[in-house]
């Protein structure tokens, strides 16, 4: 973004995901597959079962074999940007309220620059494919919240699909209202957390 965040917690989780799936220029009206719940890559070799050195114990046998992600996660002290980040892909949040007025999708110019950061990094991590979801808290009808958070994920998407200028670029852009919230719905707090957009996109091989 247009400066550097000022970190609140780095925390390291171990999460299994990858970052694909079906494209589309504008949120789908049937959203099928939330976020971050991709299965993960095939196991990199095979393990014997039977192989004396797992030493298992009788009966018991061995889960199927998958690949784990590292996943860091960074929020800036006011809360209203978080960074994830696994050794697959990226995912930057924005709170809605840095974006947007009240109940609006209309985006400033500060929100526009804070966008174009983010394909900035895009651009860096020469990434092809790019996923804009649009999340609301749970005050108001659920009708309402989808509504809203697409129209959000689109107003997202046409800055950055602009900003890249890239036909190689193929988006995902949908609206989930108030599913997959982050925080508690309870108070203010959660509840600004969870009104959010987030871009995610592959991160560049090594």
């Amino acid at each position: 973004m247009t400066s550097p965040p000022r970190l609140l917690a780095a925390v390291t989780l171990i999460l299994a995901t990858t970052m694909y799936g079906t494209t589309t220029s504008h949120a789908d009206d049937d959203p099928n597959d939330p976020p971050g719940t991709e299965p993960s890559a095939s196991a990199p070799v095979d393990v014997d079962p039977n192989d004396p050195d797992l030493k298992l114990p009788d009966g018991a046998t061995l889960a199927q074999a998958k690949v784990l992600d590292i996943k860091s996660v960074v929020e800036e002290q006011s809360g209203d940007e978080r960074r994830e980040d696994t050794n697959t892909s990226v995912t930057l949040a924005l709170q809605a309220e840095v974006l947007f007025g009240k109940d609006s999708s209309k985006l400033g110019a500060e929100a526009k620059s804070r966008i174009r950061g983010i394909a900035d990094e895009i651009r860096t991590q020469n990434a092809t494919r790019v996923r804009v979801f649009g999340f609301t808290d749970d005050l108001g009808s659920s009708a309402h919240g989808d509504v809203l958070s697409k129209r959000r994920a689109n107003a997202v998407h046409d800055v950055l699909s602009q900003s890249l200028n890239d036909a190689g670029i193929t988006y995902e852009v949908r609206g989930y209202g108030e599913q997959y919230p982050i925080a508690d719905n309870s108070s203010e707090a959660g509840r600004k957390k969870n009104r959010r957009v987030e871009v995610s996109f592959p991160r560049s091989e090594p």
